[in-house]
Order: structure tokens, then sequence, then C-alpha cells
């Protein structure tokens, strides 16, 4: 949703290239006037938008976000997606979004305005497996994964970095059983691995590590670590050293793992209570803080994170969300946090003390389409 998996920094940059060209007879270059006046570039503009799918109204809206207050603004009407929109992910590049449509098992591709961050949909949509519930993009921008619940596997795509095209690459990869569905899939910031959260149905879990070829995208599975009770989303903090797993279906916790940087394997360190079915977590940019979703008491917790183990400290109480907050992001400059709240149809904004990490919610919640399953922020300055 995670994603779930799946907090991060977007930027695309637009750079004038000046030319200076010389000439003159005789062998001999001649000089600039002396009057010649520098050029100067234009100053860059930055701007923030967010994007949140619709799973019944099979929609995604777009919202531009005020820099200074976090305040959300509708941008235009309601795009469509394909059935059940489940998630969305945005490449690094910030010129297309994807979405992973769950009812129709195929994922829509759009271009982003870089101006409004309007929505356009892109050719027809890329066939899927069953059941797609999750899509990532990977770091270098290349290549995309998409986790499918129903046939229990991940498949990966190739990105066309001119019209934002995926291209299936290789085989599905199997992720799981029948019993044991993914649940979430994320890429780890360095690229090299990818892991997939499974639960089954008796309360057990575990957390598969994949590692990624550079080349082709492909994966490889690598291990796997044992992750009860009902482990849900996998969020990775910037710095690559440590992951973080909400625990939805039981136990109301958030379980820490190390990661090895070499061969990408977690290493269990410790639980941290939560509010109750803990159904999203999210790390912010500067790798100090986690927060969790908590869809059944619906609020959100705040952590801080020890930089030396990835143990987590609760930050006060939870606050409160709307109905069912399923997920929450933290957008990319840190200072702001949103919690997609299922079933009451909204977006609740928070901002965060940047030295406590603490939330505090920001007016009245802003409103969404039918069922938001998903919502992703982004920045992109030109």
């Amino acid at each position: 949703m995670n994603m779930n998996n799946r907090p991060g920094l977007i930027a695309c940059s637009l750079f004038l290239l000046a030319l200076t060209a010389c000439g003159g007879g005789g062998g001999s270059t001649a000089a600039p006037p002396s009057n010649t006046t520098p050029v100067t570039p234009p100053a860059a503009t930055t701007r923030y938008f967010a994007y949140v799918t619709n799973r019944f109204s099979n929609d995604v809206w777009t919202y531009s976000f005020d820099a200074t207050s976090g305040a959300l603004t509708p941008v235009g009407a309601p795009v469509a997606a394909g059935s059940s929109p489940n998630d969305v992910a945005v490449g690094p590049s910030g010129k297309f979004a994807y979405v992973a449509n769950a009812g129709s098992n195929d994922i829509s591709t759009y271009s982003i305005n870089a101006t409004s961050g309007a929505l356009t949909r892109v050719g027809t949509p890329t066939v899927a497996g069953n059941g797609p519930g999750h899509i990532t993009v990977h770091p270098s921008g290349k290549f995309a994964y998409v986790m499918n619940a129903s046939s229990v596997d991940v498949w990966t795509y190739s990105i066309d970095a001119a019209n934002g095209a995926l291209t299936p690459v290789g085989a599905p990869v199997a992720a799981g059983f029948i019993l044991a569905p993914p649940s979430s899939l994320t890429v780890h910031p360095s690229g090299r691995f990818a892991y997939v959260v499974k639960s089954d149905f008796f309360g057990s879990g575990d957390i598969s590590t994949f590692t990624i070829d550079a080349g082709t995208g492909a994966l490889t599975f690598a291990s796997a670590i044992d992750s009860s009770p009902y482990p849900s989303i996998i969020s990775i903090d910037p710095s690559g050293k440590f992951a973080y797993v909400s625990n939805e279906g039981g136990g109301n916790t958030v379980s820490v793992f190390t990661i090895n940087p070499t061969t990408g394997a977690l290493t269990f360190v410790a639980s941290t209570a939560s509010g109750a079915q803990p159904a999203g977590v999210a790390v912010d940019p500067s790798g100090r803080f986690v927060y969790s979703a908590n869809a059944s008491s619906n609020d959100v917790s705040a952590y801080t994170i020890n930089t030396a183990t990835g143990a987590l400290t609760a930050v006060g109480a939870p606050v409160p969300a709307g109905s069912g907050p399923f997920s929450v992001i933290v957008d990319p400059s840190g200072r702001f946090a949103y919690a997609q709240n299922q079933e009451s149809n909204n977006i609740t904004s928070y901002t965060i003390n940047a030295t406590t990490g603490a939330l505090t919610a920001l007016g009245a919640p802003v409103a969404a389409g039918s069922s938001p399953s998903s919502i992703i922020t982004i920045r992109i300055t030109e």
C-alpha cells in the first residue's frame, strides 16, 4: 500500500545550457565584447502533488498541496482507471504514474503534467497477473514490479523512458502459495533487492528477499524470514539499513528488521505496539520517524527510530484519523503526512514536528472518491 510500500523523493529537472561560439579570420579567435552580460538560467520551480486511487469509484484523484501549509486541493476531474484500482506508483522521473487494477487484472499508465499534476491516460492497460494488488518502480526508473495476490506471483516490466510503456520481462516469479498470498512488495533504495510480504489464514507469515538483476530487472529468490503474526505492509528507511512491517491481522505491532547490505537478508530486531489493526506503515525521508495507519482504532501512531539499531519508540498517543485508515504516507519534504481513510472516503492531513516527529491534524479531512485504496505524494522541480 504500501506504497505500502512505500514513501519517496521524486524530482525531474530541466537545465539551460549556455553555448558560446567563437570565430575570426587569420586563425585568431575574437574576444567577446567587454559589455557581455552573463545569461542567468531561470529559477527552478517546485510543485507538489498527491494521487489517490479509489477502489469502488474506479478512478484516480489528483491533488496539489501547498508546500507551506500542506493543504490538499483537488486538481481537475477524477481520471478513470481499470476495475478496483488498488495501488499507484510514480517513477523517479516524475513523468509517469502507474495504477494496479485488481479487478480488471491490468496496469493503467498515465503521463503527468509537470505544471498542474494532471494525469492523462497513455495507451491501453497492460496485462498483469490475477488480482494485482501492489506496484512499485525501481529506483533507476527502468523497471516496475507488480504483486498479484490471486495468482500469487510477481511480474517484472521494463519501462520505456520516452512514453512510459510497460513491457513484461521474463516469466512471473512465485511469491507464495494459495493459502499464503502476497500482501505487499517493495524495492530496496539501492535497487539491488526486492521484498515480498505474505501471510496465511492461520496467523503465520514471512518475508521473502529477492535479488534484482541490474541489467534485466529479473528477480531471483534469495532468502525468507518468519514474520508472524499476519504481516501486511513493508517499508524501508532511506538509508537501506532497516525494514518496518505492519502486522495487520494480529498482534497490533510494527516489527523492525535490519538489512544485510551484501545479501539483502533480514534479521528480526523487535516488535513495538501500535494501534488496532496496523494496515500501513511509512518511514519519513530523513529516516528518523515511522508512522503506522491503524485501521480499526482509526488513528495513526508515530515513532522515533534509533539510528543505530532501528528500534522504535512511540511518540505520544496515536493521533485520530478518519474511519478505516489503511495507509499513511509522508511527503518528499518530510513536513507533512497523509492518511487515506477507506471507510470515510477522505484524506486526513498532518504536519510533522521536525524535532519529535509528532503529528498535528490539519483541519477537516479532504474528500476522496469511493473507498480510497492508496495514496502517493511526489515533488516535481523544473
